[in-house]
């Protein structure tokens, strides 16, 4: 409880008066757009998801980093493209997510990226799979100032563990998870907020309670997240039983659908985007293959992107009729 309040108290050290008129003002343009159902947008994003690489050391069966089967281009940003984007969006940017596909630290100036973002005052997270914080990166990443660190750990034994994050070891993990916890403590920061990620499937369900136990005893915080299954009519191996921790439910032709019906509305499209390592921006981190590209940041501002015909139409599709686009039909929205 103590971490999220310092959390919480960093993260509003970030804001400023710009940034929270223009809040106001992508929150009041999205409800008019439902009450309209016609796409009006004032204000620029608030949240951004940039892909520092999409390299990976694992293979995830639900990922295409780890299935290794992208259509499209593989590489990483380097630091000036980064902060080409920083620079566009600094004066109202709320939140960046240094992650989309890919092990983020497998970037090498991933801990410059970090620090330049800080610099600017923008609130820095990131998701990785756990595997390279030695000892050294352990301790650059905590002086790199990130503000929240997310570590997926999705089983507390081997075992239970490799069956989704194949080639993984649950060893090195734990051991880089107290790399943080011990430089936190030796640099006497309270950066960065630390959270255990345990997706639920079928085969790691029964270790809810063990990884509860786990991350009381590493004193971090643990967040239990639903997985998001490509083939999840037919599946019959990763969805858990429990309900409560899966987006499906079974219909009356035995098949899985998702719990929550496809609204036509979705406050991702007024409030953030995802910037690819080449430059490509795409709706949302659904879109993984980056099939939906309403701009490329080598032709135009993020700007000019942001309010070009091609993000209207897509939020106008948004509002007439979202089932029809593909990415949301596997999203909770």
């Amino acid at each position: 409880m103590l971490s999220a309040v310092r959390d919480a108290i960093i993260f509003t050290g970030t804001l400023s008066v710009r940034k929270l008129f223009n809040y106001i003002l992508i929150k009041c343009s999205y409800f008019v757009s439902l009450l309209t159902r016609h796409p009006h947008h004032r204000g620029m994003p608030v949240s951004i998801s940039v892909e520092p690489t999409t390299s990976c050391n694992l293979s995830c069966p639900e990922c295409p980093a780890g299935r290794k089967d992208f259509p499209r281009p593989r590489g990483e940003i380097s630091l000036e493209e980064f902060q080409n984007v920083i620079d566009q969006l600094k004066s109202h940017l709320m939140y960046l997510m240094l992650y989309f596909q890919g092990e983020p630290l497998l970037n090498p100036e991933f801990f410059d990226m970090v620090s330049y973002a800080g610099q600017n005052k923008v609130y820095t997270a990131t998701s990785t799979n756990g595997h390279y914080l030695d000892d050294d990166n352990a301790k650059q990443l905590v002086r790199s100032g990130l503000d929240r660190l997310i570590i997926s750990l999705d089983g507390t034994d081997q075992d239970t563990y490799e069956q989704y994050r194949r080639g993984g070891d649950i060893q090195r993990v734990l051991s880089g998870i107290r790399n943080i916890v011990k430089w936190k403590k030796e640099l006497r920061s309270s950066r960065p907020f630390l959270i255990i990620q345990f997706l639920v499937f079928k085969h790691n369900e029964h270790q809810i309670k063990d990884i509860k136990k786990l991350t009381k005893e590493l004193g971090v915080r643990l967040e239990l997240k639903t997985a998001q299954v490509y083939d999840h009519e037919n599946d019959t191996l990763m969805i858990p039983e429990n309900s409560k921790f899966s987006r499906y439910k079974r219909g009356g032709d035995g098949k899985w659908a998702l719990k929550k019906p496809i609204r036509n509305r979705c406050s991702r499209m007024w409030d953030g985007a995802v910037i690819t390592w080449d430059g490509r921006v795409v709706p949302c981190c659904f879109d993984k293959n980056a099939v939906h590209q309403l701009g490329k940041l080598d032709h135009l501002s993020f700007k000019d992107i942001w309010e070009g015909e091609a993000y209207k139409d897509f939020r106008k599709q948004i509002l007439t009729d979202r089932s029809k686009i593909d990415i949301c039909g596997n999203c909770t929205e």
